[in-house]
């Protein structure tokens, strides 16, 4: 099987496909495929006549289970509980769709274990219809359509084109592209960020001395670009601005921005920060910068070079805040607490995140890290050391909580 994105929409949902018998059956396996490949789970379920356009066993191929074909398998001594089914499925996609199917949904009738599981489901359903122009424009199929639109199913229209038939015009099935998509949509609206953006500054800065050498600290970026994936699988647009690093960060909702010196990353932020809701500033930026670039390679042992302090971002951008969620990270090496709750303070932050240089195996270059979160109010969280993953979830729920908790509050004033 295909390694599954743990950072999709798909991630962990439990997909269960009914599949009556239009010819529009034979793109189903490709639809299948790309739900497991996005994380999902699947199961299909087959009416009888639905045998003759697809194949079972390339459904379970594809699917990795087995494929339901009646209320009693083969072999006679296996039950396949249409109850359980319908209570397994987060979603429950039937697809494609005939007049018969949607005649039999809107009626109640139940003869076969796609209706069963159908009128047994409590998750929401979507239905594709599938079928003849003429069929598809009968006054009973509209109807049909109609009353099962009414009742909460959520029932995509079809496609215009050339139909088995012959003929051309609507009754095509929605293509399977558009249906993943539409699917991926309502999965990402009950996800806690859904349309909300953030902004994310991860990685070192460079600063040049001269061609080759560099004003520049460890960071790798692990940490931020853990953020942001975690953040898009939380269904935010996440606006990443990466410093130098290897770190290669793909996702649809996540629009990367490199940039090499604190001034670019300045730049870059200052543009975006008053349209995100969230703002959380990973980057180990550097305090300072030379004066001056030397235009050619320093060719002495010993040099003096003279710096200027960089723009401070986090204060330069925090003091506009207006309903934005403002988060930064310190790392320290004596009074740790102390001095990030100072700089948490005097930055205008609703919460800091402190690492610790002490801690062997976090930090700098590694795939783990070492955490406490202190909030506003002086609360401390301690975490054992874990992967950066986690760090990154437990970040954004802890943001995710105090958002609801000071929305509690000023619905109270």
């Amino acid at each position: 099987m295909e390694k599954r994105d743990t950072q999709s929409a798909f991630f962990g949902k439990k997909i269960l496909i009914g599949v009556s018998g239009s010819i529009a059956a034979y793109k189903i396996p490709e639809l299948v495929r790309l739900f497991v490949k996005n994380g999902a789970e699947v199961k299909v379920v087959l009416t009888k006549d639905a045998v003759n356009f697809v194949a079972p066993l390339t459904l379970s191929t594809v699917s990795d289970n087995d494929v339901i074909l009646d209320f009693v398998d083969d072999t006679q001594v296996k039950w396949n509980n249409h109850v359980d089914l319908a209570l397994w499925a987060d979603i429950f996609l039937i697809a494609p769709a005939t007049a018969n199917s949607l005649a039999k949904m809107a009626s109640g009738f139940c003869d076969n274990i796609l209706l069963a599981t159908f009128l047994s489901a409590k998750c929401p359903v979507f239905c594709a219809p599938a079928m003849d122009r003429d069929m598809y424009l009968h006054a009973s199929t509209l109807k049909n359509v109609r009353t099962l639109k009414k009742r909460g199913v959520h029932v995509f229209d079809t496609e215009e084109g050339e139909l088995a038939s012959g003929l051309y015009g609507l009754g095509r099935m929605q293509d399977i592209q558009l249906l993943f998509s539409d699917i991926e949509r309502f999965f990402l609206k009950s996800m806690p960020l859904f349309g909300k953006k953030i902004l994310i500054t991860a990685g070192p800065t460079y600063e040049k001395i001269d061609p080759v050498r560099f004003i520049g600290n460890f960071s790798s970026g692990k940490m931020g670009c853990e953020l942001a994936k975690q953040a898009a699988h939380y269904g935010a647009h996440v606006d990443l601005i990466l410093g130098p690093s290897y770190q290669i960060v793909t996702h649809p909702f996540i629009n990367v921005c490199h940039v090499e010196n604190a001034e670019q990353m300045f730049v870059e932020c200052n543009k975006r920060f008053n349209n995100c809701d969230i703002a959380i500033f990973s980057a180990a930026v550097s305090d300072f910068k030379p004066k001056q670039i030397i235009k050619e390679k320093i060719k002495q042992k010993s040099i003096v070079i003279h710096t200027e302090p960089n723009p401070d971002i986090i204060t330069e951008l925090a003091s506009k805040k207006k309903d934005q969620f403002i988060v930064g990270f310190a790392l320290e090496t004596e009074n740790e607490e102390k001095n990030a709750i100072k700089k948490m303070q005097q930055k205008n932050m609703d919460l800091i995140v402190l690492n610790s240089l002490k801690d062997q195996a976090a930090c700098f270059g590694y795939d783990t890290n070492k955490v406490k979160i202190i909030d506003r109010d002086l609360s401390v969280k301690k975490y054992p050391l874990m992967e950066k993953s986690k760090v990154a979830s437990l970040i954004l729920d802890e943001i995710l909580f105090k958002r609801n908790y000071y929305a509690s509050i000023k619905e109270v004033l």
